[in-house]
């Protein structure tokens, strides 16, 4: 026997009510709902808030260990408290869970670079690198060390692969630039600095290696001092340094405001 539903203005209101609602559940909208453990960790690393993220992230991690996006944010919470060992170790569990994420590695070089550790740095951008040779950040960062190391034939080759692939990363053109300063290309050293500043007109180093080529190497004095008072207003020691050394005896000095 077949049963005929008659179709009224009220039935099909109805089943239009319970569509709506079963939407709502499937998509489990919880509006007003308070950010997540996770979220908020990260929301007060964003703010410099860094005591307050290391607690809100150790929350989170009882929950879930594994976690990459907590490992690595409580890493850099502990790198900006100046506390790079422990940083380290945060490092170091979450590789334990994923031995090959690229984002913790990236983190484990810079910490082991700023210790001073750049041979460790240097292996740990190489094994990315192995895995992903067109990764311009690792190869940005080796060359970097390499080149702090001495290795600068290998540090050009690294840098000159990363301006490829970061054409508007300031700092791939001011570690290359360094690198040629110390090869005594100097043409070449210069372009990469200015290059550096035209893609950030904010950055205090490439005025102050520039300056110093132009002063001490290519006798431009006057581009030097501009270069010198610009990154001192950006607040480089060194370039105010080098703006009160020029400034007339008996003058007041150059302040960095």
């Amino acid at each position: 026997m077949v049963f005929a539903i008659q179709e009224t203005p009220m039935s099909r209101q109805i089943f239009s009510l319970v569509v709506l609602a079963g939407l709502l559940l499937s998509a489990d909208l919880t509006f007003g709902e308070e950010p997540g453990l996770l979220a908020q960790g990260e929301a007060a690393f964003k703010a410099q808030n860094y005591g307050k993220a290391l607690e809100l992230l150790a929350s989170y991690l009882q929950e879930d260990p594994g976690s990459v996006v907590a490992r690595r944010y409580r890493a850099l919470a502990l790198q900006r408290l100046e506390r790079p060992e422990e940083a380290l170790q945060e490092v170091a569990v979450g590789l334990g869970h994923h031995p090959e994420d690229v984002s913790l590695l990236m983190v484990q070089g810079g910490i082991l670079a700023e210790l001073g550790r750049r041979e460790e740095a240097i292996q740990v951008f190489s094994r990315i690198l192995q895995h992903d040779p067109k990764n311009g950040e690792a190869l940005k960062e080796r060359g970097a060390n390499l080149a702090n190391e001495g290795r600068l034939a290998e540090a050009l080759q690294d840098l000159n692969q990363a301006v490829k692939l970061l054409p508007k990363d300031p700092w791939v053109y001011n570690h290359r630039g360094m690198v040629y300063f110390c090869q005594n290309n100097l043409k070449a050293a210069v372009a990469d600095f200015s290059t550096a500043i035209k893609l950030r007109p904010d950055l205090p180093h490439a005025y102050f290696f520039r300056g110093n080529l132009y002063r001490y190497h290519l006798n431009q004095s006057e581009k030097a001092m501009a270069d010198f008072r610009e990154g001192c207003r950006l607040g480089h020691p060194l370039c105010c340094q080098e703006v009160e050394k020029a400034a007339p005896a008996g003058g007041a000095p150059a302040k960095n405001p």
